[in-house]
């Protein structure tokens, strides 16, 4: 039987590093999780690969289907923006393990809908200053930086992922991303006993 990966932390963690990384010589066989998002696509991804990019039309079409797994609305800068996990064959846990970027929210919400023994919570950590510095870093190198957005997201995950949120959800194991090797030799181990 499979398990779904939920890997999770705070903005500019090193999540989306860490994902490629474990996928890149892949010795668990996981498969990746494409969630969905109605915000706009930036610069540098692509549709269907960190996200499948949707309007809200599409979002209130999935909900009425039943489709929706889980999902979170966050009122922006820049109007809602909505994300989503969504039943669309991607998952099937009789013969495989996956793996995906998510938040608190989206690892219960998958949790209350696969249950917990089909969920495996990997919550990345990392110092606050390195986070903004990589937000701030990141933000810049966009065609129209969006920094009020990027603040408001670092300050939010203050409260997303404080530490009532994180025990509360059961999450009892995290990881420090303060130097990458390390980190994910840590997280191979920890997917070893696990998987």
């Amino acid at each position: 039987m499979g398990k779904i990966i939920c890997l999770m932390g705070k903005s500019s963690t090193g999540k989306d590093t860490i994902f490629k990384e474990l996928l890149k010589e892949n010795p668990f066989g996981l498969k990746t999780i494409v969630p969905y998002t109605t915000r706009p696509i930036r610069e540098g991804e692509r549709d269907g690969v960190e996200y499948f990019f949707v309007d809200e039309d599409r979002y209130l079409a999935l909900e009425a289907e039943g489709k929706v797994i889980e999902g979170r609305s966050y009122n922006t800068f820049h109007g809602v923006w909505r994300y989503f996990t969504v039943d669309d064959g991607q998952i099937n846990l009789e013969t495989d393990n996956y793996i995906l970027i998510g938040t608190l929210e989206a690892y219960e919400g998958l949790k209350n809908y696969f249950g917990q023994d089909k969920m495996l919570p990997v919550m990345i950590e990392l110092d606050d200053g390195i986070r903004l510095e990589r937000a701030l870093g990141r933000e810049r190198k966009q065609a129209q930086p969006k920094y009020e957005e990027m603040c408001r997201r670092f300050l939010a995950d203050s409260e997303d992922f404080s530490e009532e949120r994180v025990r509360e959800a059961g999450v009892d194991r995290s990881f420090r991303n303060d130097e990458l090797e390390r980190c994910l030799q840590e997280i191979h181990q920890y997917l070893e006993q696990m998987l």
